[in-house]
């Protein structure tokens, strides 16, 4: 819909508009455009800078006698836009805008003469003639530094929150949020799902015997191991300690049993030696189930914890799946 108050206003009367009955006191619109934080373009119908305010110079480093009369399409005068393409190239609100009469909002990187990217956020709407008819458009587009850092910081927590600091997969929080949404839905469709618990052989002695920069190190393999074993649709964490789970979906026993021979054989395979050189042996233990009817979480995990301590028992280094 066309901004009213746009409509209100129009036709602005800057220099390269050819309206009639335009007020004569230029000065005065300038004076009130340069006292705004937000930079400001003014484009005709042909997409050809006519003003910018000193705000704009500030955010953009080009001065009005630089870009005024030349197209938007032209990168060295329209900063406005993404690194690895421009928006006035592939897709141009400007001209959207214009075609459309209605007002567009969108996220870009402004383009500073000197070469800088700056987040900004860009609101274009149309500049209308008495008649009504779309004459150009006005782009104000302001600093948005502050709210993308709010952004990556938020996410950055939001991701700590879900991660391991050590092995950099999913902590037991987000295993627990997993496993819950993974039952929700198995009770739903039916679907069959299971899991995975593994466990890293003799980690206390590796510990003890070689101290714990070693012991982290063989956590970090093993979580890179898991990882890359399971298929991208999979979910795999840190459950505590040196033990991890994997939530796999849609699959079989026979498949999941597959997954979890091919774990314990791909570890047994990674070299792996102290900070003097010497030899360790790596190997995990893992027992996998799947959710059966009526399984509650904690019903699910006990029983492949279960089999887990089958496979410790029968002598480590193997997986037991049922």
């Amino acid at each position: 819909m066309p901004n009213e108050d746009i409509e209100a206003a129009a036709p602005i009367p800057l220099e390269g508009f050819k309206v009639h009955d335009a007020p004569t006191d230029l000065e005065l619109y300038k004076a009130l455009l340069d006292h705004m934080s937000d930079g400001v373009y003014v484009a005709d119908r042909e997409r050809r800078l006519l003003y910018s305010n000193e705000a704009a110079f500030r955010l953009t480093g080009y001065k009005p006698h630089e870009i005024t009369g030349l197209s938007c399409q032209d990168q060295s005068p329209c900063p406005i836009g993404h690194v690895g393409h421009t928006l006035c190239r592939e897709s141009c609100p400007l001209s959207d805008c214009m075609n459309d009469g209605s007002t567009r909002e969108v996220k870009a990187l402004l383009r500073h003469k000197l070469g800088r990217r700056l987040p900004v956020a860009v609101t274009i709407q149309p500049i209308r003639a008495a008649s009504g008819s779309i004459i150009g458009a006005v782009e104000i587009f302001r600093d948005d530094s502050a709210w993308n850092e709010a952004q990556r910081k938020s996410e950055a927590m939001e991701r700590m929150a879900l991660l391991d600091p050590l092995t950099k997969v999913a902590n037991r929080r987000c295993l627990d949020m997993s496993l819950t949404t993974a039952m929700r839905e198995y009770k739903v469709t039916k679907v069959p799902f299971g899991v995975l618990v593994v466990d890293v052989d003799r980690f206390k002695t590796i510990n003890d015997t070689f101290g714990h920069n070693c012991g982290d190190f063989a956590l970090k393999q093993m979580a890179k191991t898991l990882v890359g074993t399971l298929r991208p649709t999979d979910i795999a964490g840190r459950w505590g300690g040196d033990e991890f789970l994997a939530i796999v979906r849609n699959v079989s026993l026979e498949v999941l049993g597959e997954l979890a021979q091919r774990l314990v054989s791909t570890v047994s395979r990674i070299p792996f030696a102290s900070s003097e050189g010497q030899p360790i042996l790596l190997s995990v233990s893992a027992g996998g189930t799947l959710a059966r009817t009526g399984d509650t979480v904690n019903e699910l995990i006990k029983r492949a914890d279960g089999l887990l301590y089958e496979s410790k028992m029968a002598g480590r280094d193997r997986a037991t799946t049922r």
